[in-house]
């Protein structure tokens, strides 16, 4: 059986539709969880941080500040999560782990006292943790995704014919869209 360039492309259109729907989910988890990892210094992907500071003048001395008084002291704050332990890295400073990896650090002798609550971040943290590939299972689903990738790139440049296709404008545009990571690896160089 011969196929015509016809048959070729309408088949193409066909792979390139089906694929294309198939992985489309996975395309923006990829896309949206990617720019977070481009911007993780300046974006938690995995955690928001509020971090609250106030000022309590009668905290008691270092000597009487027992699990007891740590307890009494996050009521006063607000602190809902669950009490870990509490340290003296250096005197009169206080530092409490909670459950969560909040913390609450008090100054006892300015009475400065700062409470960061780690939350995480619903989907997209889970989505991130695609990126660090946590599994063989995702393993062998990316290696597909990475396939489909191909076959819908392959695809989609043959569709087309005459002008608007690889020899026209579409080539020009597949000329530029290599040549801006090429340039920009080399920049980085």
């Amino acid at each position: 059986m011969k196929f015509s360039s016809s048959d070729i492309r309408r088949w193409c259109r066909i792979l390139h539709r089906d694929i294309s729907y198939f992985f489309a989910g996975m395309v923006l988890i990829y896309a949206l969880s990617g720019i977070y990892m481009n911007h993780r210094d300046t974006i938690n992907p995995h955690y928001t941080v509020s971090r609250t500071e106030i000022v309590i003048t009668d905290l008691p001395a270092q000597a009487d500040m027992d699990k007891t008084a740590v307890l009494s002291l996050m009521e006063r704050v607000g602190v809902r999560e669950k009490y870990t332990k509490h340290y003296f890295p250096k005197d009169n400073h206080l530092k409490v782990f909670l459950k969560g990896s909040s913390t609450l650090e008090a100054d006892l002798a300015t009475g400065s006292i700062v409470y960061e609550s780690l939350r995480r971040r619903p989907l997209v943290s889970q989505m991130t943790t695609l990126h660090y590939n946590p599994g063989k299972w995702w393993t062998w689903f990316s290696d597909i995704f990475a396939i489909a990738l191909i076959v819908i790139t392959i695809t989609g440049l043959v569709m087309l014919k005459g002008n608007k296709g690889l020899i026209g404008r579409g080539g020009v545009e597949l000329l530029i869209g290599v040549a801006i990571p090429v340039l920009l690896s080399l920049l980085n160089a």
